[in-house]
């Protein structure tokens, strides 16, 4: 049955982010056991990461929401169906989501949704839009958090018929694993970043946005330097403002009020994110919203590193506290400065026991392989 199997992937654009990651792991993992496997994006990085013979990638325009564009997609769809007798389709966001349901709908092919996040919503015709993806025979949540958002606010959408279940986000732990850096490696990165390393480094991943909670992080290190009575470590906030300007800006001038220049730099970019967590000693997640997985804490458990994430969304799920990492409370920025001091001043076998905790945690639960076995399962369940 395997090899009769035929997945489209439909994904916006295929840049770094969870959505994109687990497209393209799964992609590969498909060809790897035996299906045939296709995208269907606008473009991305990491295309020319795909390996052209395990995959077939085609490129339309499925990053757009204009109506005549999704309508021209979702026939376009139709063709690419039929042409390579494509079994499953499946739609990892809103827009293109609507081109499949329509394509899929006139193909009379199976049909699966990803739901990757909270999708916003403040009236009834958005809340419709988002629906969209919980109109698939096959939903799946990323994380139980998700699960429950959905049940919440979208069950009068979709019939119980539907499958509906949770498939965890999965990285890949052999990427990230401490134990493959090379210690010339760390060496040249803290050069490039002008590190000395004779201090604890303090990593703060993410894009520049103000959920993201760079504000609280700042306000929270000010706290602890006021605590600490002098300067005990370095502070990487790394991450693109991908074009908010002005919010950068913001974080510069609070840096400045609190006298944290010579203590907080701002990298935009690092190819290899394993050996940024590698040089780092703690790492912060301080999102004021929920994470609908929350990849930096699942990827710095996986590093062995201590991480400090608040206690909302999808943190709950990948973070065991006080055992794989701290949690702190939502939004309390004096919250966050008590476990920076606690993981600051935290007994080294203690760190180096949470850290191989936390590893052995992601293995178990947030491994690529399990999310790749556990979605190609699903697919072979929904064509029998």
């Amino acid at each position: 049955m395997s090899s009769n199997i035929k997945v489209l992937q439909v994904i916006p654009k295929l840049g770094y982010g969870g959505a994109e990651t687990g497209c393209y792991d799964i992609a590969h993992y498909l060809s790897e056991n035996n299906c045939k496997s296709f995208i269907v994006t606008s473009g991305g990085e990491l295309i020319k990461f795909i390996d052209k013979k395990k995959v077939k990638l085609i490129r339309l325009p499925v990053n757009t929401k204009n109506p005549l564009l999704v309508f021209l997609n979702a026939i376009l769809l139709v063709g690419i169906i039929l042409f390579y007798n494509i079994s499953i389709v499946h739609a990892r966001s809103r827009a293109p989501a609507w081109s499949c349901l329509l394509a899929t709908k006139l193909t009379k092919r199976k049909f699966v949704t990803t739901f990757h996040g909270t999708y916003s919503f403040s009236g009834k015709f958005k809340k419709f839009y988002n629906s969209v993806m919980v109109r698939s025979d096959l939903i799946i949540a990323g994380s139980n958090f998700i699960f429950s958002h959905i049940k919440e606010n979208y069950s009068k959408f979709f019939k119980l018929k539907k499958k509906f279940l949770v498939i965890f986000r999965g990285i890949n732990v052999d990427y990230f694993d401490a134990s493959s850096k090379l210690e010339s490696e760390e060496k040249k990165l803290l050069k490039k970043w002008e590190i000395n390393k004779e201090k604890k480094i303090i990593l703060m991943p993410g894009r520049l946005t103000s959920w993201k909670g760079q504000e609280l992080f700042i306000e929270a290190i000010n706290l602890t330097k006021i605590e600490l009575g002098y300067e005990a470590f370095h502070v990487v906030i790394l991450g693109s403002d991908q074009g908010r300007n002005l919010y950068k800006k913001k974080l510069i001038r609070l840096i400045e009020q609190y006298r944290l220049t010579n203590q907080i730099k701002f990298i935009e970019h690092c190819d290899d994110m394993a050996l940024a967590y590698k040089v780092s000693d703690i790492v912060v997640s301080a999102s004021i919203e929920p994470e609908a997985f929350g990849r930096v804490a699942v990827e710095a458990q996986s590093m062995e590193k201590m991480i400090i994430a608040s206690d909302i969304g999808g943190s709950n799920e990948t973070i065991i506290n006080e055992k794989t990492g701290l949690l702190f409370e939502s939004g309390d920025a004096n919250s966050l400065s008590k476990k920076i001091i606690q993981a600051i001043t935290m007994d080294e076998t203690l760190i180096e026991l949470i850290g191989k905790e936390g590893r052995k945690n992601i293995i178990k639960k947030f491994n690529v392989e399990k999310m790749c076995f556990s979605t190609y399962s699903e697919y072979k369940r929904l064509l029998n």
